[in-house]
């Protein structure tokens, strides 16, 4: 005998909620359904797939095993009647999209009105969040893209480009760097730096590019999102990095804030690839592909 889907449902929500009753919740059935399925699951793989203790469930290494094969397993398996429902009808019914906080705010607004328009039967959802936790998703079968910026190493995704984001130096008017045309890695101290908080792809790849160190020490500040990084530039606060996009918007457009390009090689300045991410065999690869270009930098 195999493992039902419904089983492997079960063993995927157990994980994620730790607790039967919301598992059984979340799985719209009674816990004692949800029990049995999980102990028929057992028996077919011959091993215990949770420790229950003291009211805590715990995945043996088996369970969690399963789990990872599960998520796969199901996550193909939505993407079958995805696009069983929408053949022949690219990027409509449900689309879950992730994008990254350095990019959403800038590039959505002017986009998803014409996705909109484009594709009516469109029923886009949207997350916001950092990188590291959007590939989870997608390889999890959660989402169904991601847009995110390269370089990232992320095994078992494919991707299409939307553009190139270059990375521009911000700093506050009464800054030595403010007088220059443009600024070269050298002029540069960690000490003058102020960034976003660590998990941001856009702080890494800003310092990679530059070979630069981040800031260390109890007294370093960290910005959660663009906005307030420019706030603390126009305090006086120390020297950062926005993307292109971002300046574009108007971000940069606050009293006291000057920007300046980074100086580069022949290639120019330091940049970011913008790109549409999936997982690799995805069904949805092809409307992917659309989105990215329709999402595409001008």
């Amino acid at each position: 005998m195999l493992p039902t889907l419904r089983q492997l449902q079960y063993l995927k929500l157990l994980a994620e909620h730790g607790s039967f009753s919301r598992a059984a919740e979340a799985a719209h059935v009674s816990q004692p359904a949800l029990s049995s399925g999980v102990q028929e699951l057992e028996r077919i793989l011959g091993a215990p797939v949770v420790e229950r203790t003291r009211g805590q469930i715990t995945l043996t290494a088996v369970g969690a095993e399963a789990v990872r094969r599960a998520e796969d397993v199901l996550a193909r398996t939505e993407d079958l009647v995805e696009a069983a429902r929408n053949a022949g009808k690219p990027l409509s019914g449900r689309f879950r999209l992730g994008v990254i906080p350095t990019i959403a705010p800038f590039l959505l607004p002017s986009r998803l009105p014409r996705l909109k328009t484009a594709h009516p039967g469109l029923k886009l959802f949207i997350r916001e969040d950092l990188t590291p936790r959007l590939v989870g998703e997608l390889k999890a079968g959660r989402l169904d893209a991601a847009v995110i910026a390269l370089p990232y190493s992320a095994a078992g995704l494919d991707h299409a480009r939307i553009g190139d984001d270059a990375i521009l130096a911000v700093a506050p008017a009464d800054h030595r760097l403010a007088g220059a045309a443009s600024v070269k890695s050298g002029q540069l101290k960690s000490d003058d730096l102020i960034l976003l908080e660590d998990g941001h792809c856009l702080r890494d790849q800003a310092l990679a590019a530059l070979s630069l160190d981040a800031p260390k020490g109890e007294d370093v500040f960290a910005a959660t999102s663009l906005h307030t990084l420019v706030q603390m530039i126009s305090s006086g606060l120390g020297v950062s990095f926005l993307p292109e996009m971002a300046i574009k918007a108007g971000l940069a457009d606050a009293p006291g804030v000057v920007v300046r390009p980074l100086a580069g090689g022949p290639g120019g300045g330091p940049s970011r690839e913008i790109v549409v991410a999936w997982r690799k065999g995805s069904s949805r690869a092809a409307e992917a592909r659309l989105l990215a270009d329709e999402l595409r930098l001008d």
